[in-house]
């Protein structure tokens, strides 16, 4: 906060996929911690993402999309047409960051890395694709892979507020984890990978065991009113409208609140800033 110009920061767009398996205590998703010394919320709790790239549409990718159409993508997301784009840098950077590639072969079989020269193969893509020395693209018309983007649902979108010295506007989707493969994080951007109910994600919050950020932590109490994977991501497939969550910051005089638009849950949309929780208005 406190930059001279608020609105001089671009808004970059951003994508940030929650991957879901079912445990047994209930649901779980994949959580990675942010690199200590980062400067973009070092620390703290993120799921798989980052910034939409330019790398993350281009001709070159037109038949590698298994399950959805970019006009299809394009008009869930609100915007005139390069959707799929958004799907693509969700699934880049949950193979950058945490391993996991969601992506089918030619014959309709998910990419599995149980083989350990798969597995050694693909640890050299990932790196590829991290680095930058090649795309996505180029990897999955080496492997013969489709990206399964059909799979994976819209869930959700944050814009950073105003007065922050990075913003981002953030579509969330959400997928099951692949079977057959493996999360460990890069070691790089991100330290730690951790499989959480979102109960125990939000206990430990709580006790500071562990901190996520206000978009986090919101999503995670959505997602504590599921039983299971299939039911998060059959809400998710039938969503047709999204409403873009753009919080400010208000001070009520009993300490800051963050502001979004109310609900029939909280009609007020007045939350408390550390813990995301609803405060009377």
């Amino acid at each position: 906060m406190g930059q001279s110009d608020p609105n001089g920061v671009e808004v970059r767009d951003a994508a940030t996929v929650m991957l879901l398996r079912d445990g047994p205590d209930g649901v779980e998703v994949c959580m990675l911690q942010r690199n200590l010394q980062s400067d973009y919320v070092g620390g703290a709790y993120v799921f798989p993402g980052g910034g939409v790239d330019p790398q993350d549409a281009g001709d070159d990718l037109a038949g590698m999309f298994l399950g959805r159409t970019d006009e299809e993508a394009s008009r869930l997301l609100d915007v005139d047409q390069g959707g799929l784009a958004f799907w693509v840098a969700a699934i880049r950077e949950s193979f950058e960051e945490a391993g996991l590639l969601l992506a089918e072969t030619m014959v309709g079989e998910r990419i599995s890395f149980a083989d350990p020269q798969v597995a050694a193969r693909f640890e050299v893509h990932r790196r590829d694709v991290d680095s930058g020395r090649r795309r996505l693209a180029e990897i999955c018309l080496e492997e013969q892979l489709r990206l399964e983007v059909g799979n994976i649902h819209y869930f959700s979108r944050w814009v950073t507020p105003l007065g922050a010295p990075r913003r981002y506007d953030t579509r969330f989707f959400v997928a099951a984890a692949p079977e057959g493969q493996v999360a460990l994080h890069d070691d790089a951007e991100v330290i730690a990978t951790r499989w959480l109910t979102p109960a125990t994600a939000l206990a430990d919050q709580e006790a500071a065991r562990i901190t996520m950020i206000f978009p986090t932590i919101r999503t995670m109490i959505e997602l504590a009113k599921f039983d299971s994977a299939a039911q998060v991501l059959e809400h998710a497939a039938m969503q047709t409208v999204i409403t873009p969550m753009l919080p400010f910051m208000k001070d009520f005089g009993a300490g800051l609140r963050i502001v979004l638009p109310g609900t029939t849950e909280h009609p007020s949309g007045i939350y408390d800033a550390m813990t995301a929780q609803p405060v009377a208005d």
